[in-house]
């Protein structure tokens, strides 16, 4: 099976596979899916995802679709580097294989440029044409003309605030701070109308090449570009952030009161953690909806 074969052919993907004619070999694909490393017969590499037996349920409907969807929408903008999909089955993801490089100052100031414009791309409102996951949880992706900030709280905040409560990952008290962040949800400002966003933007999510940044496993949805500016300061952040902040501020400058929102943008990505992976990410959540608070209705002119 080579290249030209598996465009015309997706389908015949899990049998060549399952039949052992790939060569295969396990890379790190996260915490949600199995991943690989296909080599076909004529040397080209692709990156496939499997929903994995252990996680004891079958893949979710549309799951695959989704992301495919996603990356597909991101790539459009003709901005940030996307890798190409392959093939997007039911039952897995196959997307052009992207050889690893170093985070350059160089690739870190071209992919805040990039950014900058794919946001600007824009979606024709808060939501998506398709279902959402983020992992492996679903979102709620219907169209939504906004405001932003109404739409945030319903949608991306109080639905994974339920989950994690539900999960006993949070309680009493966590769970009134995020729900006073919800009730002052119109004091933030910032309001903007929907960019084209990767959705899940955490810097696990970046795939440092040579000479570019390329973006994978989106939860790709129109939003607020906050969003994944803020997403990405998670966890340490990635390398070269300052850079990367440097240049998307160049390229597309901020709103006023920016610094005091990336709480509140945070606070989404953080209540997926505690509804996907429990009680270690409650202080995360208590941090984040704390310093939200804090924030709220500051008038910092820090643009």
């Amino acid at each position: 099976m080579d290249l030209a074969y598996l465009r015309a052919h997706p389908e015949h993907l899990p049998t060549f596979l399952t039949h052992q004619r790939i060569r295969e070999t396990p890379v790190a694909g996260g915490d949600i899916c199995a991943a690989s490393r296909l080599t076909l017969d004529d040397g080209h590499s692709i990156f496939a995802k499997t929903w994995p037996e252990r996680a004891g349920r079958p893949v979710p409907e549309h799951f695959f679709d989704t992301e495919a969807a996603g990356l597909r929408w991101l790539r459009a903008a003709g901005t940030v580097a996307v890798p190409e999909v392959v093939v997007a089955l039911p039952e897995l993801l196959a997307l052009d294989w992207v050889e690893p490089g170093e985070p350059t100052p160089e690739a870190a100031e071209r992919f805040g440029r990039e950014l900058a414009g794919m946001h600007r791309a824009g979606a024709p409102a808060f939501g998506a044409d398709w279902p959402g996951f983020i992992g492996a949880l679903p979102q709620d992706n219907t169209p939504d003309e906004g405001p932003w900030s109404d739409w945030f709280a319903r949608r991306r905040l109080l639905p994974y605030l339920r989950m994690s409560v539900d999960g006993g990952a949070l309680g009493g008290a966590e769970t009134a701070l995020v729900e006073r962040v919800v009730a002052r949800i119109g004091e933030f400002g910032g309001d903007e109308p929907p960019a084209r966003l990767h959705g899940d933007l955490w810097p696990g999510n970046l795939l440092w090449a040579d000479d570019r940044v390329w973006l994978v496993d989106p939860a790709a949805h129109g939003g607020h570009r906050e969003t994944d500016l803020a997403q990405l300061a998670l966890f340490g952040g990635p390398p070269q952030h300052d850079r990367i902040m440097a240049a998307y501020r160049e390229a597309w400058p901020l709103a006023d009161g920016w610094r005091d929102r990336v709480p509140l943008h945070q606070l989404h990505l953080l209540l997926v953690h505690t509804a996907l992976f429990g009680a270690a990410y409650r202080d995360a959540v208590t941090r984040a909806a704390r310093d939200a608070l804090a924030g709220a209705g500051r008038a910092t002119v820090d643009g």
